[in-house]
């Protein structure tokens, strides 16, 4: 049996290079490569991908003087390359790569200005092996005004931020022969825009100028940097039931301003400022109580403005297309939360229904939709002008201007501005009372 000896060491010694070969294998299973890097811009956001064969074992970090956004992947032994990137335009001066703690690499990269950054993983697919994207987002700070200067500016123009909804890779509702809310609401704004720029006493801001998506607070961010009044966002409704049809007008709902009002206090130290038209106030010095307060006395001033612009706008809206609803709504709407701009979403129709989307199509109808918009805030700021601005010269001693619309009688106009018929028909010149939509009757008594 003796010779069973050389066998057996024979065998061992074959079990431990198996062994040895085994763990080798298994060393180079785990490694990871880094076969590509790839970067783009997605709107507000720079988006750098990271293709990786095999598991991915990552941590992304930011470190401050100098200024940098760091990527650590375990197990990469090979270097990536990343001379190919090109980095104007994005918040990245320069990006390199190096190992450290072994095969362990680290990515980062020298950054131009503040960023916040956000990481995540894709599995593998058809197309792609296994991915790590990190999107970085430049931090802006909001373009606030002192309490001097918004004392001093006299004879400015109301802003009007415009919204057109959704857009880019987000095509909102469909309607018939593929008619897309994006491009008739984009088409509607636009028209909307004009009517307020050939007005001298306001100024109209296209939020988004061409086909692309921005984020809901994105949106609201560009109105505050214009230092807007009031902002309006435009949409085309949809409904499983073809037959759903009429134009609505949304305010904020009193839950949506107090979730809103919690979010802004919580972040105060980033963005303390409420600079909403004629409004110039900064919250970072004041305690929590005195903030909560001011910014609950603001949120309730904007959503009365809100409620009380969008009564008249629905007003001007019932004259060209039937109303969904008899009164302005309120909903949580996340564009329309904003603590110091007034903001209402204005849905022109249903795109859902036949109908209604040959209407949207047309030019005709667009332009009539978007003059009882405008209509509708020139009313309320021609009773409410806002101090310091060119319509508040104006309308000082003037007659008020209004604008009859579906359903006015000329005994409840008087009423509502505590005019006699009779004083109210002599001054406009009126032999009748009878009077038609659209027509515009002078208010004496400014």
């Amino acid at each position: 049996m003796q010779f069973l000896k050389p066998l057996k060491i024979v065998f061992a010694t074959l079990s431990i290079l198996t062994l040895l070969f085994s763990g080798a294998f298994i060393t180079s299973v785990n490694a990871a490569e880094i076969s590509s890097v790839r970067l783009s811009q997605i709107s507000e956001k720079t988006r750098i991908v990271f293709d990786i064969r095999g598991a991915i074992d990552y941590r992304v970090f930011q470190l401050d003087n100098p200024r940098r956004l760091v990527v650590d992947v375990a197990n990469v032994p090979q270097k990536p390359s990343l001379s190919h990137l090109k980095l104007k335009d994005t918040p990245i001066s320069k990006m390199r790569a190096a190992h450290r703690k072994g095969d362990d690499i680290r990515i980062v990269l020298d950054l131009k200005q503040a960023v916040s950054h956000k990481s995540f993983t894709l599995a593998a697919n058809e197309q792609y092996s296994n991915r790590l994207v990190v999107d970085l987002k430049a931090k802006q700070l909001s373009k606030s005004r002192s309490v001097e200067e918004v004392v001093e500016q006299t004879d400015r123009e109301i802003v009007i931020a415009i919204d057109a909804g959704h857009g880019g890779v987000d095509p909102g509702a469909l309607g018939p022969n593929r008619m897309r809310e994006k491009i008739v609401v984009l088409q509607i704004s636009q028209r909307l825009k004009k009517l307020f720029d050939k007005d001298p006493n306001y100024k109209g801001v296209l939020i988004r100028t061409g086909d692309y998506f921005l984020a809901h607070r994105k949106r609201t961010q560009i109105a505050r940097d214009n230092k807007a009044d009031f902002f309006i966002s435009i949409h085309a409704d949809a409904f499983t039931d073809p037959r759903a049809n009429g134009a609505s007008v949304y305010a904020l709902s009193n839950r949506g301003a107090s979730s809103e009002a919690a979010r802004f206090l919580a972040k105060k130290q980033n963005s303390a400022d409420l600079i909403g038209g004629g409004t110039a106030l900064n919250l970072e010095d004041k305690d929590e109580m005195l903030a909560g307060v001011l910014l609950d006395l603001s949120m309730t001033a904007t959503m009365s403005t809100s409620l009380d612009a969008g009564k008249q706008v629905l007003k001007q809206m019932g004259s060209v297309a039937r109303l969904h609803k008899k009164k302005v709504e309120q909903a949580n709407f996340l564009v329309l939360k904003s603590p110091d701009i007034p903001s209402l979403l204005i849905e022109t129709g249903f795109i859902s229904n036949p109908k209604e989307a040959r209407k949207l199509a047309s030019a005709n109808y667009q332009q009539r939709m978007a003059k009882a918009i405008y209509n509708g805030l020139d009313q309320y700021y021609s009773e409410h002008p806002p101090e310091g601005t060119k319509l508040a010269k104006v309308m000082s001693g003037k007659p008020l201007r209004y604008i009859v619309a579906r359903g006015d009688t000329l005994s409840e106009i008087s009423a509502q501005y505590k005019i006699s018929m009779s004083k109210l028909m002599r001054y406009n010149n009126m032999s009748s009372s009878k009077i038609r939509v659209g027509q515009e009757i002078a208010i004496p008594g400014r």
